[in-house]
């Protein structure tokens, strides 16, 4: 690991040097989504960040343990204590077993992180698996004197455990300043505070999910999950922990005191967290009108889409901002972005084809470049300026292209490098017309049809060669003539 990794940490509000507990191994955790219906756009930016974390970690030669967990009970409305778990409300208006919601909007969610270019983590595993563990967890908790039962449900005791430690580590909050997360409802009596969060909830007869325990036949509370998940499958003490910045306060905040209170440790190495999403400048949510879907983006079916965006140009959007600062969402970023994912991959296409002139190295900087742009990714995966590196790099390649500049052998193989090392195995964009051409097949009848046609030019034969030109736009293929040739993509 010749490189140095620096991640800012919540928990520190500072840029750190990344040190993992086991060197050569990281052990990486994420909150994953709670399964209740399709995927949207906010669950786009949580998964292509970490992605291009776990990427750049295992390119640097980590062996990298990702784990991101399912949410399938336990998650009630507006993050409560109270009301209906959002899944088993999602079955009873669907008339569905709960576990048919979860299956089915969990492969949605698959297959939408499919399409975006994220990896499948090393191990998924699901709340309603793991209740055993969440029982002992809640058991040892209680033993330490930091929760208490309460007509059959277990609270974690906030003040107490403030006493001893500190509540608000991760969101910078002071208890008596804090505002409850929880409403005034039916069961908020149970509590000896307001400030206090459900480990284990006793179950009300219409509650479809639910399990024995020592305490009541009931169901865990939301933020126990992660804590019992994260230790049996990363150790209780283990590298990184991310997630939204929506999940910093409560559901993060509640996860490091379950640990400490539980272990005598926070047990996270490092806490990263992606912001927000926003669409026109306002946050997105159905309440405003602006909820959009992963499967609405793919195919233009939404009243704020003027087309559909493909997508590897969702990815590259998402990618063209620093995950930890806001990003906005509107048509005309999209289609910005769409022009930019088109003109990085024609480089990439003309950087296979370029030739090699120079016996010596030029003046254009590759060497620096390819540099630069792993520090870039390595100071806390600043993708942006990272992609700024990039096309310098598609700079190049068109000064290669129309003979403005000469490249030697080794440079040809480096701007080959970065796009392939880090355009495509880091950062994980690709070449959809590639994919939508199908093979070499189509591409190599493409060659045929543009040699056909350059003899026509060649020849002075306008009629033909705006005939071949037109038959293929009408077939959704531009194509584009230079002095060097012609070019083909899709439209």
């Amino acid at each position: 690991m010749s490189r140095a990794i620096y991640l800012y940490n919540t928990s520190s509000r500072l840029k750190e040097l990344f040190k993992p507990i086991h060197e050569g191994h990281v052990g990486i955790y994420v909150c994953g989504p709670t399964v209740y219906g399709d995927a949207h756009l906010g669950h786009a930016r949580p998964g292509i960040t970490y992605d291009v974390l776990v990427r750049l970690m295992r390119n640097l030669g980590y062996k990298v343990r990702y784990v991101r967990n399912i949410t399938d009970v336990g998650h009630l409305e507006n993050d409560a204590d109270e009301g209906e778990d959002k899944i088993a409300k999602k079955a009873r208006l669907e008339q569905l077993e709960p576990m048919e919601v979860v299956q089915y909007y969990t492969i949605r969610y698959e297959e939408a992180m499919k399409k975006l270019g994220v990896n499948p983590p090393s191990i998924e595993p699901r709340a309603s698996g793991h209740i055993i563990e969440q029982i002992a967890l809640v058991q040892k908790i209680l033993d330490n004197g930091y929760a208490y039962i309460s007509n059959g449900s277990v609270y974690f005791d906030v003040a107490k455990y403030n006493r001893d430690y500190k509540y608000g580590v991760l969101s910078g909050r002071e208890i008596d300043q804090m505002i409850s997360n929880t409403r005034e409802l039916d069961g908020q009596g149970d509590k000896h505070s307001p400030y206090d969060f459900a480990l284990w909830k006793k179950a009300a007869p219409e509650h479809i999910m639910h399990w024995p325990s020592p305490w009541s036949e009931g169901f865990p509370g939301w933020h126990l999950e992660c804590s019992a998940m994260s230790a049996k499958y990363l150790g209780e003490e283990f590298d990184i922990h991310g997630g939204g910045m929506d999940l910093l306060f409560p559901h993060h905040e509640c996860e490091l005191a379950q640990n400490t209170a539980a272990r005598g440790r926070g047990g996270v190495r490092y806490w990263i967290h992606n912001n927000m999403i926003t669409i026109n400048g306002k946050k997105m949510g159905k309440s405003y009108g602006n909820f959009i879907t992963l499967d609405e983006l793919f195919t233009g079916r939404h009243p704020l889409l003027q087309k559909a965006y493909s997508p590897m140009t969702i990815r590259f959007f998402i990618l063209q901002a620093h995950y930890r600062s806001t990003l906005d969402f509107s048509n005309e970023a999209l289609q910005a972005a769409e022009k930019g994912l088109k003109k990085l991959f024609q480089a990439v296409r003309d950087a296979a084809r370029i030739e090699a002139t120079s016996p010596t190295p030029s003046d254009a900087g590759i060497s620096g470049l390819y540099e630069d742009i792993y520090d870039s990714l390595c100071d806390d995966l600043n993708t942006p300026v990272a992609l700024s590196h990039i096309f310098e790099a598609v700079n190049i390649v068109n000064r290669v292209k129309d003979k403005s500049q000469q490249i030697c052998t080794a440079e040809k193989v480096l701007l080959q490098k970065i796009f392939k090392d880090v355009t495509q195995d880091i950062l994980g964009l690709e070449d959809e017309q590639e994919e939508g051409v199908g093979s070499d097949t189509i591409g190599g009848l493409m060659d045929i049809i543009l040699e056909e046609r350059q003899m026509a030019r060649a020849q002075k034969d306008w009629a033909k060669c705006d005939a071949l030109r037109d038959a293929l736009a009408k077939l959704g293929i531009k194509v584009k003539d230079t002095k060097d040739g012609s070019e083909w993509s899709l439209e």
